[in-house]
Parts: structure tokens; sequence; C-alpha cells
């Protein structure tokens, strides 16, 4: 076998091979041995089978990935993508062979395997796009649609505005370019500072991966091959942040049953036949069939089958997408309707992974923005550079054109003038005195959608950069760690006009209350 593996200081995975699918195969197998219990979670994600280990707190998930049609997606986007791109394909099998390797061989199995009693188990091929496909089904448009419905049923739609993503509560990631003219050394710096959710272990994997073909150290995600969002190839770097666009839409459809299935109202007036069968779930450790039922949700039947109840799950499918919500009978609440979800991947058959070799391959910013042209999703804002003084800052990605009504909330099936119409072209952007700056605000992808970040993170990281003529790397971990928070500022202004109270006297404290606490019961802004 024809790969190296060497381990640094930190314990990160440094990998050499005679080609790209033995690197990939590599990758696999070191993936398998230290993120072993992560691939094999993922898996049941992506398959819509965590409750059959997790047990009923999970099988919400299960339902929402199976009604989704997740990894019937994901089988559909590697069909397609052997077809269309034969060798990506292969490169994915090798990465998935060293993932069923690195499994097998483990001496050393996490020990959450013990604790459940599960085995480790096997991956197909089209797995690594399960794996993608549900890490990042709820980053984009649908459940923020779902909520507005929420806050405009309950409240009314003057009170959306009051929690919209733009307000001063929100975070998000952080990253910025800064040009060769603004720089110590004359060549471009790029920083990337994702803030994920709080993960253990984290989405992102350390990682050095090297063949005659390229030799690039970054970010990849545990379960897929390559390195995707945050790389360096040696003479071209490239960072993205979330681009904040719109491009799944959720459509309220009126299901009717027949003799020969489901049937859905279409925009001609029209009830048109909808795809339908029936996936059943195992749920483990649950005592019985009016627990599963109460907790899943699901229209379906439990049975006892030892430790483990079965639920089944209706899988509906209209010419808009996959029935999420709903049915015939209508939603949960009583409410008579369904949702189906439209999302680019299940439309197209592509989910973007044949950029990924091309980005391994990158040697200038051209090279990394042909590449992105292939990016489905998570749409992104990217900034590249390359030491040839080529500077690259692009959203990537795929966003339907289609009305602004798709935007904001559910629309209609059965009405005409919902449909898609096409794909947006990627917008660009340039820099401003040499810096560019992406925290998820209203930017390049602003046309693309409907809420973003507010822009106080990229008003502090444009002012840290402004405040100093030339900077260095050296100089960046300054804006890494700043601390300041600008959204705080109104909060902080009205506590610097309060005196400080005195502190209660012990006569003071009622003998039943509780004591006061002796440390923050909150963490610190």
């Amino acid at each position: 076998m024809s790969a190296e593996t060497y381990r640094d200081a930190w314990g990160i995975p440094h990998l050499r091979a005679d080609s790209p699918h033995e690197l990939a195969r590599a990758q696999g197998r070191v993936t398998a041995r230290d993120r072993a219990w992560q691939l094999e979670v993922e898996r049941h994600r992506a398959q819509g089978t965590s409750a059959a280990f997790l047990g009923p707190e999970a099988l919400s998930w299960d339902r929402l990935a199976r009604r989704a049609r997740l990894a019937d997606t994901a089988r559909r986007c590697f069909t397609a993508l052997e077809r269309k791109d034969p060798e990506t394909a292969a490169w994915v099998r090798a990465y998935v062979d060293g993932v069923n390797e690195g499994l097998a061989q483990n001496g050393r199995p996490a020990p959450e395997f013990a604790r459940t009693g599960l085995t480790p188990g096997q991956w197909e091929p089209w797995t690594p796009l399960g794996v993608w496909l549900a890490t990042h089904i709820l980053f984009a448009g649908f459940p923020a649609k779902l909520w507005r419905e929420h806050v405009s049923t309950h409240l009314g739609p003057e009170a959306v505005a009051l929690f919209a993503a733009d307000g001063p509560g929100t975070a998000g990631s952080n990253g910025w370019l800064v040009s060769g003219e603004r720089t110590t050394t004359g060549h471009a710096l790029i920083a990337g500072d994702p803030h994920r959710f709080i993960e253990d272990p984290g989405v992102y994997q350390q990682i050095h991966l090297s063949c005659p073909e390229f030799d690039v150290v970054g970010l990849a995600v545990p379960g897929v091959p390559g390195v995707a969002h945050f790389g360096h190839t040696g003479t071209v770097a490239w960072a993205i942040t979330n681009a904040m666009a719109d491009y799944q839409d959720l459509y309220r459809e009126r299901l009717r049953r027949t003799g020969a299935g489901v049937e859905a109202l279409g925009p001609d007036g029209a009830w048109h036949r909808a795809a339908r069968h029936t996936e059943t779930i195992q749920v483990a450790g649950v005592a019985g069939v009016a627990g599963v039922a109460g907790v899943a949700g699901v229209a379906g039947v439990a049975r006892g089958t030892g430790e483990r109840e079965t639920v089944e799950v209706e899988v509906i499918e209209t010419d808009r997408g996959p029935v999420i919500a709903g049915g015939p009978e209508g939603l949960d609440d009583g409410t008579p309707a369904a949702l189906s979800l439209r999302y680019p991947p299940r439309v197209t058959s592509d989910l973007g992974f044949g950029a990924l070799l091309p980005l391994l391959r990158a040697r200038r910013v051209a090279d990394v923005d042909r590449a992105l042209d292939a990016w489905t999703e998570p749409v992104n804002v990217v900034q590249a550079a390359d030491t040839e003084g080529g500077l690259l800052h692009r959203v990537a990605g795929r966003v339907p054109v289609r009305p602004a009504a798709n935007g904001l909330r559910p629309v209609p099936a059965w009405e005409p003038g919902h449909e898609w119409t096409g794909w947006h072209t990627p917008p660009r952007a340039g820099l401003t005195e040499g810096v560019a700056v992406m925290a998820n605000q209203r930017g390049p992808s602003t046309p693309l959608g409907v809420e973003f970040a507010p822009p106080h993170r990229a008003d502090r990281i444009a002012a840290l950069l402004a405040g100093r003529e030339r900077w260095s790397a050296a100089d960046m971990p300054a804006i890494h760690t700043d601390t300041h928070l600008a959204s705080a500022t109104p909060l902080l202004n009205h506590l610097a006009t309060l005196t400080d109270p005195a502190p209660p006297t012990d006569e003071a404290v009622s003998p039943t209350a509780p004591p006061p606490p002796t440390g923050p019961t909150h963490p610190a802004p």
C-alpha cells in the first residue's frame, strides 16, 4: 500500500500517497481511526436510522430524513456523478473503501460503541454525499420559513420583523482578505473564522493531504473526502462563510387519497399522481406503542420487537418535492394541508462534489474560481488569494430564480406563479481599500437571501483592519481574539447610567429564601 501517515505534535494527520485515489483511501482510513463514532452517527443520520440506537429522541430527525428523501437524493447524486464525472466518483469510492478498512481494522474502538452495543456499519459509495446533505439540509431557508409562518399565525404578520436574523442577538462566522498592498510581505492574507455550534466532536478535521498532483492543508469534514471549505495548496488559499442565501422552498400541498394512491393539486388546477410508499424506523429503548407514537408524532403503527419498537412513516413526493410535514389527512395541528420541500440537489441530482478534486489541484485563484462554478450547497461567500497577486471574492452555490414570495413563507402549490424558472448567476464583489470582509452580513449575496446577520461584526473587523497600515500573519490573532461586541453597546450604555446599589444586609435576606448564588449563573457575554 503506497501511503504514509505521520502525526505531528498536535496529533494532526499528515498523509502522503502515490496518487489521489490512494490518498483518498488513506484519508478514509485515518478518519475512521480518529472519528469512528462520529462517522457511525453521521451514517445513521444520513440514512434516517439514528433512533435504532439513540432512542426516541432521535426519531424526529429520522422522520425528517426519510420524508425529505436524504438517502435517496444522495444515491441519485452519486449515480449522476458516476455518469458525468467518473474520476471523482472513483475517488469518492476510494475514500469509502478506506473508511470501511479503518472501521474494520481499528483495534481501539470509540467507547460509545461498547456503551451502545453498536457495531460500525458498512459505508456505501453514496454515503459521503448523504453525510454532506444531512449536515447542511438545515443550513438554508426552510426552517426560517416555518418560523415566520408560526410567528405570523400566532402573533400576526407585523410581528415577523421582531424575530428577524438581522437583529442584534445573532452571531455567525467571520472571514477577511487583505491584499498584498496592505501586508508586510506584499502577499495577500486570508483569515477564516468559522463559528459553528458547539459540537463534540467538531464538524471539521485538520488534515494534510499530499501526492504528486497536489499538497494541501486545511479542514476536512469527517465522512467527506478532500478539503472543501478552508484550504491552502501552497500557492493559493481559500476560506468561506455562509452566504445566508435562500435556496429551499416550502409549498403548501393539497393532497387526497384515491384507490390508486395519493394525488396532489397542481398549479394547473388538475390533480396529479404523487409518489408514495412507507418506510419503517426502528426505535430503541421504548416501553410501548403509545410512547413511540407520542414521541414521534408520526401517523403510523408501532410494533413491539423485543427491545425495540418500529414506526411506519408514509413517504410522499409531489411534483414540487418530498412532503416533510402533514399528508392527505393534514398537519399535526389539524390544518388541512401538507408541506413539501423543494431543494436543489433533489431537483438536479447534483450535490457539487465535482468541485472537490479541482479545489485540491488548484494553483491559482482562477482554478479555485472554476472549481467553485460546480459548487451546489451550502451557498457560501468565498475569498481566495494566490502568490501571484490574484484575489477572489464571490458567492458559490446554486440558488433558484423564483418569485419573492417563495422566500418568505410556504406558498400554495395549487396556485400558479411559484415555480422555479432558472438559476441565479453567483454574484461577485471586489475589495475596498485593499480589504474584503465576510461575516454573514448583507454583501455580495444580498440578492440571493432574505435575512442576514447584523453588520456589527463585519464593521468591527473592517475598523480593526483600517487601524493598521500594514498587516502580517502574526498580527491576525489580534482580530481573531477581539472581544468587542458592538451589539452590546446599548446595554452597556444603559448600565453605565446606573448607580451601584448597595448589597443587601443579612437582615434583609428572608430566612426562607434560598442562599444567593456564589458564582455566575449564566455564561459571560
